[in-house]
């Protein structure tokens, strides 16, 4: 007999990297529809609860489940509540005080100032929301699989890595050698590359958050982008007065850079 399937099966389906197994575990915690598991995401205690009984759901997993389910982030919360700072009261000096005196707490005026004027352009930057693609069921699909056939990948080491340590940081060779155990497969050796741990195919060469990367050398560069698909990468040699050209350009057509200068 097939199992039933809850209520709102297809709309916890929806969430980033959300796997059917959890469905019942968050059942077994209390939390049985989106509503209850946002609730449960802005409470620490069933935060710790959750992390428990679901192997495999990090921060960052329950971050973009925060994203699917609109609930706002503790940062946009502190600046709501936050008011403006206060006005300093400073003494007036003594009539005994020299000028070299007046000249110190005018200085020390200015710094204050200054200082004050950082924290509130900083409180009204806040946190902004990066650009995400536009992709295809079958492509979140393949980048949910490379996700998991990632965590189980094994590390490719050179044939004698344990010898000859400029061997331990150098780019994978394939073994060779009419005697060497590890050209053979032989068990105690390490894995060797091959086509079995390979990403599907549409995800390959992705950016983890899904672009596909594009590399800018000019402003000329962005206008063969495709801003749903594709993102920028500024060119190592580019300087940083033709990176900012680039990068208002950018902000102006919609495209995100991946290596952004601030």
């Amino acid at each position: 007999m097939a199992e039933k399937k809850s209520a709102h099966h297809d709309e916890f389906m929806k969430l980033h990297l959300f796997k059917e197994e959890y469905i019942a575990k968050l059942e077994a915690v209390g939390i049985k529809s989106p509503k209850e598991l946002a609730a449960a995401l802005e409470d620490e205690d069933k935060m710790k609860e959750i992390h428990e009984n679901l192997k495999g759901v990090g921060p960052k997993t329950v971050e973009h489940w925060k994203e699917d389910l609109k609930i706002p982030a503790k940062e946009d919360k502190e600046l709501e509540k936050k008011e403006a700072p206060k006005a300093r009261k400073v003494k007036e000096p003594s009539k005994k005080a020299t000028k070299k005196e007046e000249k110190k707490e005018a200085k020390g005026k200015e710094k204050d100032e200054k200082k004050e004027e950082e924290v509130e352009i900083k409180e009204e930057i806040g946190y902004e929301v990066k650009l995400k693609p536009k992709l295809s069921k079958e492509m979140l699909d393949a980048l949910k699989l490379r996700a998991e056939i990632d965590a189980r990948r094994p590390e490719f080491l050179r044939q004698e890595w344990h010898r000859r340590k400029r061997l331990q940081r150098v780019k994978w060779r394939k073994p060779v050698g009419d005697h060497s155990k590890m050209r053979q497969h032989y068990g105690y050796r390490p894995n060797v590359v091959s086509i079995g741990y390979g990403s599907p195919k549409a995800a390959r060469y992705l950016h983890p958050s899904g672009f596909r990367e594009v590399m800018v050398h000019n402003v000329k560069d962005l206008e063969k982008i495709r801003p749903e698909q594709e993102a920028a990468r500024v060119a190592h040699p580019v300087g940083m007065k033709k990176r900012l050209e680039i990068e208002a350009k950018a902000d102006e057509l919609g495209i995100r850079i991946l290596n952004r200068s601030g």
